[in-house]
């Protein structure tokens, strides 16, 4: 190699090598803006990149499990894992008093299904015939959600018949779902003490009772599935 090459080739070593320390430096400042959130970092042109778009107000996830859900006939049995319980008991065509209303409210923070079959657009010009295509739908709901039902709250009120309930009780008397309560001055309290006794139902004197009965029922079957 000439000796002029030597040279050169001497000079652009020590030009780099000059330069090196200041090309250190200034990688290491940008990689600590960019950590930073300046313009380098992605994030902090594009927030969405780090952090989740919210549209309201957060809740807490837990307390948004714990609200049950209401399904009134006929709209479908929700097919997935949560606890259901069926409101089962007196409706007399709409004429007794809407105690599943009450009951869902005591049992709005359980994070449960509730199956309610009082209809809201029950029309009694229906027929209680198998031809009648409402009537029909109606009774094939609630044998569903029976059956889908992991208990059964059944309340039969003073002063009412509840003929599809006693029908219902019977299906169910000894699946050991059913929670009952049959105050004094239903019509047939003494045929239902009486399967209650034969089949281990247990029964409560009132509604709260009976709403209390369904927690402690829930919290069992929680307790049981955690197994």
């Amino acid at each position: 190699m000439r000796a002029s090459g030597v040279k050169t080739l001497a000079l652009m070593l020590a030009t780099v090598a000059a330069a090196a320390p200041t090309m250190a430096a200034a990688a290491q400042s940008q990689t600590t803006t960019g950590a930073t959130g300046s313009p380098s970092d992605p994030s902090a042109s594009n927030p969405s990149a780090s952090n989740p778009v919210t549209t309201g107000p957060a809740q807490p996830a837990a307390a948004a499990a714990a609200r049950s859900e209401l399904v009134r006939s006929p709209a479908p049995v929700p097919a997935d894992d949560r606890l259901k319980v069926f409101l089962a008991g007196s409706i007399d065509m709409g004429g007794t008093q809407d105690w599943q209303a009450q009951l869902a409210r005591e049992l709005a923070d359980e994070g449960v299904v509730l199956l309610n079959p009082r209809r809201e657009d029950w029309n009694p010009a229906w027929k209680p015939v198998a031809e009648e295509p409402e009537f029909r739908r109606q009774v094939e709901w609630e044998l569903t959600a029976l059956q889908r039902a992991d208990v059964i709250a059944m309340y039969l009120a003073p002063g009412s018949q509840a003929p599809v309930s006693l029908l219902e009780l019977g299906l169910h008397a000894g699946s050991g779902k059913v929670l009952l309560a049959c105050p004094d001055g239903f019509w047939r309290k003494g045929n239902v003490d009486i399967v209650a006794q034969r089949y281990g139902i247990p029964r409560y004197d009132s509604l709260p009772a009976l709403a209390q009965a369904v927690r402690e029922r829930l919290a069992e079957l929680r307790r049981a599935r955690a197994r």
